[in-house]
């Protein structure tokens, strides 16, 4: 088949790989000028499957209540807030009820093991090297954060993670640079989750997906798809369209647009999130893997030669406006743990993302009730962990044939289209 693909981030690269590789003609249109230049961009790059649960669960509510009144709080509202964030955080409110969120939070786990498996062949089939490490820590400030954690050690247990509660002792033992002057209750270890490069995996599977044929298209603002003819695409500023067998709409928070001609309410909106990148200063001084601060939602990760710290979700405002308190507490959270791990100096990267989110927690894929039209979209901030497993489902479902993992509850349907 001849396949046009919209979008190049994480999502859309893995989804052009998984084709190509299946033998379709597959064109990206993305309207960057490099692959994985928004959301995919500077993420924390942690790959932990049994962490990747809805943000509409019992009692979030309450947490985002407590964290607006909090200086260093994860989860902030900014003005302006949009009629489309105030639809979003409505839909949201009501997918928190507990039987909702339990059928959300199995859908997106069993899509996350799944993914991470597919990372893992990938990754070896074709020989990729970047930047990654393996394990992943949680830590728990006081006693209070141990005790609170524990359902969702029963999560963990359910979902099949591997872990193990560790005494402070322990954790500094896994990680050495752990500052000894923060307090440090214990910690949560998983052996089996990594901390890896987004954007260097995108770039590198980009390369071997054209090898095989696949073509990128850069700077190509896509118009909205067309209802007399769905499968076509034009750009924005007017040309002839280009018409294909199938359309795989990847393209973030600009899918809800591209959709919508053809009669598909996606209700997608933006979640912020900030990230800072620095060199790293003393190799000694600086995390073997990743840690996440559990009390301020912040993950501080080892790529390669630099440390990044990633957090904070905020819904309204603008992605060109940098929050300075967000950043604030990255900086703070990286001095608690590990000061003097990086140089501050010179060279650091701020960094502002928009996780394309879906109000109830997992992506939505496949089929979107539109001859020839194909979703692959909504991961949020859950869209490294999801996105090979996403890809290869998808490319399944073109093709025919039953994914290799259950598809209950991820389909367009789930939205009432």
């Amino acid at each position: 088949m001849k396949i046009a693909i919209v979008g190049a981030g994480i999502i859309g690269v893995t989804t052009a790989w998984e084709l190509v590789s299946d033998g379709h003609e597959v064109s990206v249109f993305e309207r960057r000028g490099a692959a994985a230049e928004e959301a995919s961009f500077a993420n924390a790059g942690v790959v932990a499957p049994g962490y990747v649960t809805p943000w509409a669960a019992p009692g979030m509510r309450a947490k985002v209540l407590r964290s607006l009144l909090s200086p260093h709080g994860a989860i902030k509202l900014r003005w302006p807030l949009s009629s489309r964030d105030l639809g979003w955080m409505s839909r949201w409110q009501k997918a928190c009820k507990l039987e909702t969120y339990l059928a959300n939070r199995a859908r997106m786990q069993r899509l996350a093991f799944y993914s991470r498996t597919r990372l893992h062949e990938v990754t070896e089939a074709r020989e990729l090297s970047y930047e990654r490490s393996d394990g992943y820590l949680v830590l728990l400030r006081s006693k209070r954060e141990k005790k609170l954690v524990q359902p969702g050690l029963e999560v963990l247990r359910a979902a099949g993670s591997v872990f193990k509660e560790v005494d402070a002792d322990e954790a500094r033992r896994i990680e050495p640079a752990l500052n000894a002057d923060t307090a440090l209750a214990g910690a949560i270890h998983l052996p089996e989750d990594e901390v890896a490069n987004c954007r260097q995996f995108a770039l590198l599977l980009k390369w071997e997906a054209e090898a095989l044929g696949a073509q990128f298209h850069f700077n190509c603002d896509i118009a909205p798809l067309s209802r007399a003819e769905p499968t076509s695409i034009s750009l924005a500023s007017g040309s002839p369209p280009l018409r294909f067998d199938a359309v795989v709409v990847c393209a973030g928070l600009a899918s809800a647009s591209l959709l919508r001609p053809l009669g598909l309410r996606i209700p997608l909106a933006p979640v912020y999130g900030h990230s800072i990148s620095a060199p790293i200063r003393e190799s000694l001084n600086a995390p073997r893997s990743a840690v996440m601060d559990e009390r301020y939602k912040v993950a501080i990760s080892r790529l390669g030669q630099r440390v990044r710290v990633a957090g904070s979700a905020e819904i309204g405002g603008s992605l060109g406006t940098m929050n300075l308190a967000a950043v604030q507490t990255l900086y703070k959270v990286l001095h608690d743990w590990f000061p003097g791990a990086a140089t501050l100096q010179s060279g650091v990267q701020q960094w502002k993302g928009a996780r394309p989110m879906l109000p109830d927690g997992p992506p939505v894929l496949g089929a979107s009730g539109v001859p020839g039209v194909w979703l692959n979209l909504g991961h949020g901030s859950s869209g490294w962990a999801l996105s090979c497993g996403s890809a290869r489902v998808l490319a399944d479902l073109v093709g025919g044939r039953d994914a290799g993992v259950d598809l209950e509850g991820l389909g367009i349907e789930r939205l009432g289209q």
